[in-house]
């Protein structure tokens, strides 16, 4: 889907065109909406090519005129196996035209057109109007953090009651998630510090929209590094749980096979068939169960006291 933005003293509004537009943004573009950006706006294909490509990474390039700028931004998938994940967001401009395109459902777009209105954000200029994305990326990473901090807390709850794979699993992808955040904000805080020290273009920056930038992805590395240390300990703690209750019975289970082995020894004994000298005694079998039963005891009073039960 293609939208047109352009702005009033109300923030960014929708356009019914591209003459007014100051924004073009594509979301999914559909054959003939490619079309209209490959061939009408003219924007290089090998820029459009490199945005279609899930895992590409931040940068920034010029090329013909043209400028392409590639961010990392965070979704929300139905995927149980990667509930959150990255995309890239990528960003042309040239002249009066400018761009924006991504090939997956996202809530960031009409989020930061929404806000822009609700705040009066009149964006000046190009190259401000992708450090305002820049902020939006960061704050979403952050809002997805904490749908991620609920989700461990949840699987920490589950775990304390009991220890199943499932609960573990849920752990690993949510790990998992936090990775991809960390190497796509990390990648965001590279592509920031390029552009700020663009030459011919550094000079004329909003130094507090400069700083707004840099607060913003600082608190989101921040965030996830504190979420991604405690998800790591909290793993760390509940492997070394599985392994002490591993321990445990097993130990247990020695003691029982000790204890139960008396009895048995004593039975091999006396079942022989040779004299044992209660061969001919009518009470021998009992006396032998309670000699056997009385072992026992001792032997379990032993391990109790030596906590092996």
């Amino acid at each position: 889907m293609v939208t047109f933005y352009t702005k009033d003293n109300c923030g960014l509004t929708t356009a019914h065109s591209q003459n007014n537009a100051i924004w073009i943004s594509a979301v999914n573009p559909t054959e003939k909406e490619t079309r209209y950006l490959l061939y009408e706006l003219n924007v290089p294909e090998a820029f459009y090519n490199d945005i279609e490509d899930i895992d590409e990474r931040p940068r920034i390039e010029f090329e013909d005129g043209w400028c392409l700028i590639i961010m990392r931004m965070p979704l929300k998938t139905n995927d149980e196996r990667l509930p959150y994940s990255t995309a890239p967001l990528g960003v042309m401009f040239k002249d009066d035209v400018f761009v924006s395109l991504c090939f997956t459902d996202n809530d960031l777009i009409e989020d930061f057109v929404q806000y822009s209105q609700k705040k009066r954000i009149l964006p000046d200029g190009h190259f401000d109007l992708v450090l305002r994305l820049l902020i939006s990326t960061s704050i979403w990473f952050q809002k997805y953090l904490k749908q991620i901090n609920q989700l461990i807390k949840s699987a920490e709850d589950n775990l304390e009651k009991s220890i199943r794979n499932e609960d573990l699993q849920a752990l690993l992808q949510i790990e998992k998630c936090l990775v991809f955040f960390i190497t796509s904000i990390k990648g965001n805080e590279m592509l920031f510090y390029r552009i700020r020290n663009l030459k011919g273009y550094r000079e004329t920056f909003d130094p507090e929209l400069i700083e707004d930038v840099e607060i913003e992805l600082r608190q989101a590395q921040d965030t996830t590094n504190i979420y991604s240390d405690i998800l790591t300990g909290t793993m760390d703690a509940y492997a070394s749980v599985i392994s002490n209750n591993l321990n445990v019975i097993m130990k247990r289970l020695t003691s029982i096979s000790i204890i139960l082995m008396i009895p048995t020894l004593i039975a091999s004994f006396y079942g022989m068939n040779v004299p044992n000298g209660l061969q001919e005694n009518n009470h021998g079998l009992w006396i032998i169960a309670l000699v056997s039963f009385f072992i026992s005891v001792v032997g379990v009073l032993l391990f109790k006291k030596k906590n092996l039960f």
